[in-house]
């Protein structure tokens, strides 16, 4: 048994508003924020641009092809957007997509699903231009921006590409994981889960679809022959804050080698989930910091976010954490908060969204060279959340 180091965080569950206004990071309330909290930037954290340019593709010279590989697509969660980046030149061109999109997946046949707070946006990427909205069958109230804004958020596809799975938030109470027909372009069914599912992730098999719930502290295994739902709770710091705790979990990465979840926490305690008996353990992290986004490779090899600290007191900075799968940390240092990552299909490059869901955000990519450990700012579309790589 891995033995955790103790931590304070216990003690700070709840955070009181006035300590809370001058933090670089946290996801303690459920209700909507204020319009400052929402778009607005943290103290010492750069500014987003007052005036920023989406990028207009070129004209098409001649028959449409996909984006080389390498290519970057990101969702620009605050000009309602997908921009397309060159990981060397940036922006080379944007689809405008539908009201503040969050996460989005690529399927094999080029087209990107994009969850959005009115639907999920099909972007065709070789011809630059959306194909369809597929409203969602939950009533999310209405349409707005923001943190806390009702619509999809977590969004994945299932191996065969006839599933797209996208976790939809209902303001004030429980969300629902939608099941979009891929060839009709369609919702097919629809199943509830927790609250704010931040991320949605597939068994390699497609034979399971996990919702992770911010707001409830659990993962939702939903059989996706059926189905049937089972809720697995994920809360390595306890449940004392409810609603208006920083320590739940956000993102989750399926570990190829044997189909565990792999959800960190504060850069202190990464959960180990076995979605099929429920059992959770917890390893040692190293990072101390808000963790967000996360990935994994197919040797098992771990990315995580951290967003900057809780309590800038006795917390770490924003970094990037590169874990092993026999559990050997990197940490490498990131200026300013951040969101979600991917990484370059050699394994030597991670890219690092400067979206942030919460206060503290900037408009482009840190490029992470993973042998040196240099780190690049790229420009990169409006409040950049989700990150896809071309193959």
């Amino acid at each position: 048994m891995t033995k955790i180091r103790r931590t304070s965080r216990t003690a700070r569950v709840l955070l009181p508003a006035a300590v809370a206004g001058v933090l670089l990071s946290g996801c303690a309330q459920a209700e909507p924020a204020p319009a400052a909290a929402s778009g607005g930037t943290a103290t010492g954290a750069p500014s987003p641009s007052a005036s920023t340019v989406t990028v207009t593709p070129p004209p098409s010279t001649g028959p449409a092809s996909a984006p080389k590989a390498g290519t970057l697509l990101v969702s620009d969660f605050g000009s309602d957007t997908v921009t397309f980046v060159d990981p060397v030149r940036g922006a080379t061109g944007s689809v405008k997509v539908g009201t503040a999109p969050y996460g989005l997946v690529l399927g094999k046949d080029g087209r990107a699903w994009v969850a959005t707070a009115e639907g999920v946006a099909v972007v065709d990427t070789a011809t630059r231009e959306r194909l369809a909205l597929v409203p969602y069958r939950t009533d999310t109230g209405p349409v707005t921006t923001g943190e806390y804004r009702g619509g999809g958020m977590g969004i994945a596809l299932s191996p065969d590409g006839k599933r797209v799975y996208v976790g939809v938030n209902v303001p004030g109470g429980n969300g629902t994981l939608e099941v979009i027909d891929t060839a009709s372009a369609k919702v097919v069914d629809a199943v509830g889960v927790g609250r704010r599912p931040f991320d949605v992730d597939v068994s390699r098999d497609g034979s399971a679809v996990y919702a992770t719930n911010h707001d409830s502290f659990d993962v939702t295994v939903v059989d996706a022959g059926s189905l049937d739902t089972r809720r697995v709770e994920v809360a390595p710091y306890g449940t004392e804050g409810g609603l208006g705790s920083w320590l739940k979990p956000h993102y989750t990465a399926v570990r190829p080698s044997d189909g565990k979840l792999l959800l960190p926490f504060e850069g202190e305690r990464l959960a180990v989930v076995d979605p099929a008996t429920g059992r959770v353990s917890v390893e040692e992290m190293t990072a101390d910091t808000h963790q967000h986004g996360a990935t994994v490779t197919p040797d098992g090899t771990l990315y995580a976010v951290g967003t900057g600290p809780i309590d800038p007191s006795e917390d770490r900075g924003p970094s990037l954490t590169v874990r092993s799968a026999a559990g050997v940390e990197r940490v490498y240092p990131l200026d300013g908060p951040h969101e979600d990552v991917a990484v370059s299909k050699d394994g030597r490059t991670a890219y690092v969204t400067g979206g942030f869901t919460r206060d503290g955000y900037w408009d482009g990519i840190s490029v992470v060279d993973l042998d040196s450990g240099e780190v690049e700012r790229l420009p990169a579309g409006s409040r950049p959340l989700g990150v896809v790589v071309f193959p």
